[in-house]
């Protein structure tokens, strides 16, 4: 098993001061790891490489990344177990790159733990702008932990409990992703209203622009599966609602 490690040496400090994160990149196009590496490093973290399913978890396992830029086709096993594996040991944020335009793998994707997807070919400029944006999530998680809102939000036999960001289904617990049970609360925090997809690219993702929306659509599809579809709206054209369904 071959596995390629590229240290954080040489890493520019971080724009904030606050200590380098580190980020493991699982690709087996050398062409690309190196430029995906080489942003990163620019952006100040620390970036160590893998290139085959096998390699990219026990580098996981060994270095404790705080994030993961994983592809789905990988060598060994792809891209979709590996995050199984990971994530099965300890919640780590997953950015994973399809050469494919399917939704169906996006699906599958966030099914297993990812927290967003990018097409290829994308910007470099984008992929380290998401990057940022989801360990901006993962600080505001640490945050809401320590200072948890109060109170158990229920609409019909959907329950939320924000402190121990916790969902429940007649009275089922569900798991979500960090970003899907983010989505919902968002989604929650006024129900029946419409938000638009720009809107919750902006509350949810922190992204300024509208360049995401097939992103807010497959984190719907996917929270819709395990919530239930009846109880998320779409309004064709302007965005998503949540409802509380008659019993």
């Amino acid at each position: 098993m071959e596995q390629t490690h590229t240290g954080g040496n040489g890493a520019v400090a971080h724009p904030t001061g606050s200590a380098q994160r580190r980020v493991l990149v699982v690709e087996d196009d050398t062409t690309l790891v190196d430029a995906v590496s080489a942003r990163l490093r620019a952006e100040g973290f620390l970036v160590q490489t893998a290139a085959d399913g096998p390699a990219a978890v026990e580098a996981a396992e060994a270095w404790q990344p705080d994030l993961m830029v994983l592809d789905v086709m990988l060598p060994g096993f792809d891209g979709l177990e590996v995050c199984r594996r990971v994530q099965a040991r300890r919640p780590v944020p997953v950015l994973m790159l399809t050469a494919r335009d399917d939704e169906t793998d996006m699906l599958v994707g966030l099914g297993v733990g990812a927290d967003d997807y990018m097409t290829k070919p994308f910007s470099m400029r984008e992929l380290a702008a998401r990057v940022h944006v989801l360990l901006r999530r993962v600080e505001r998680a640490a945050l809401a932990a320590v200072t948890p809102r109060s109170g158990i939000l229920r609409l019909g036999e959907l329950e939320i409990d924000h402190a121990q960001r916790r969902v429940r289904v007649r009275n089922e617990d569900v798991h979500l992703t960090p970003t899907e049970f983010d989505l919902l609360v968002c989604l929650a925090g006024t129900p029946r209203a419409v938000l638009s997809r720009e809107q919750l690219l902006a509350q949810v993702w922190d992204w300024a622009d509208a360049s995401g929306t097939r992103t807010v659509d497959s984190h719907v599809k996917a929270l819709r599966r395990k919530i239930g579809a009846e109880r998320i709206r779409t309004v064709h054209g302007v965005g998503y609602a949540l409802e509380s369904p008659a019993p």
